[in-house]
């Protein structure tokens, strides 16, 4: 991993460092204390309005690339019912740093729409970024998606949903954007397998509230069902022991991709939780998601 990106990862691990005795910054910290200078950023930009609620995007650009740029798309996680894309930022650091845009999206909570709903707002997040490609420099073909936990569901949803199942069709516009890669952080892939038994979860079952088709739509909303051959490369990161989201949906995931001769990859963190991970495993995650974007997206 090259001097900057690792620079960037540490940062994001450990916010930014204190001055030393001597009142000098740090390494970490002076490159941080220039971020203002090479970034610019354009928060809360409403990109859809539901249930009387606008949902709000942030782009982050570098101020030093010259023609559109390869987009990081961002999803929070929070289990579909918590968390908030401000909580989130600097996990967007790493790929500002390679020069790439970010663009962190807000969706529909299920205090204020239970499911699909946040599946539906990601997809019209990505349309949004097609259809605005040009005024932030974008680049349409290269466009990654990613999320921690239910983010990397919405991350995966986004990515392999086509247009047929029907959840884009109140999005506004009529682009039809292709992702070029998923970085999917712990995320789910079987929603029904949340909502009874041995793996039930609060948050999946209160997502999906008491609706009367809650299986059908745990179905329909569960990247499982949307394996095919075709799709946009996916490199997925996990620990085995991760109490909240089962490490099982992505062996299943990554054994059904191999399956439909996906490109893919599955980074297993030993003993790792949900998220959190020791700051050597991290270095390790991020070098090889970006030695898997290099290959797939970058070449």
């Amino acid at each position: 991993m090259n001097t900057t990106l690792r620079l960037s990862v540490i940062s994001l691990l450990a916010l930014l460092a204190f001055p030393s005795a001597n009142g000098q910054l740090s390494d970490t910290a002076s490159w941080a204390a220039n971020l203002q200078n090479d970034f610019r950023a354009i928060p809360d930009i409403t990109y859809r309005r539901a249930n009387g609620v606008e949902l709000k995007i942030d782009v982050y650009q570098s101020r030093n690339t010259d023609g559109p740029a390869p987009t990081f798309i961002y999803y929070h996680g929070g289990g579909w019912v918590g968390g908030s894309k401000e909580a989130n930022v600097l996990r967007l650091i790493p790929y500002l740093e390679q020069g790439w845009a970010a663009v962190n999206v807000q969706y529909r909570l299920g205090n204020v729409a239970l499911a699909p709903a946040a599946v539906e707002d990601s997809l019209c997040a990505l349309r949004w970024v097609a259809r605005n490609s040009e005024q932030y420099g974008f680049d349409t073909e290269r466009l990654v998606v990613s999320g921690n936990s239910a983010g990397g569901h919405l991350a995966l949803t986004t990515g392999m949903i086509s247009s047929e199942a029907g959840l884009d069709r109140q999005c506004l516009g009529n682009e039809t954007p292709e992702v070029a890669a998923i970085v999917n952080w712990y995320g789910i892939t079987d929603v029904g397998d949340l909502l009874n038994g041995v793996n039930q979860k609060n948050y999946a079952v209160r997502w999906l509230g008491s609706q009367s088709d809650m299986y059908e739509i745990a179905e329909r909303v569960s990247p499982l069902k949307y394996i095919r051959e075709n799709l946009p490369p996916i490199i997925t990161i996990h620990g085995d022991a991760d109490p909240v989201v089962p490490y099982e949906h992505a062996v299943q995931l990554h054994q059904g991709l191999d399956r439909a001769k996906v490109s893919n990859e599955l980074v297993t963190i030993p003993n790792g939780l949900h998220g959190g991970f020791p700051a050597d495993e991290m270095l390790r995650a991020y070098g090889s998601i970006f030695s898997f974007l290099d290959s797939h997206v970058n070449n």
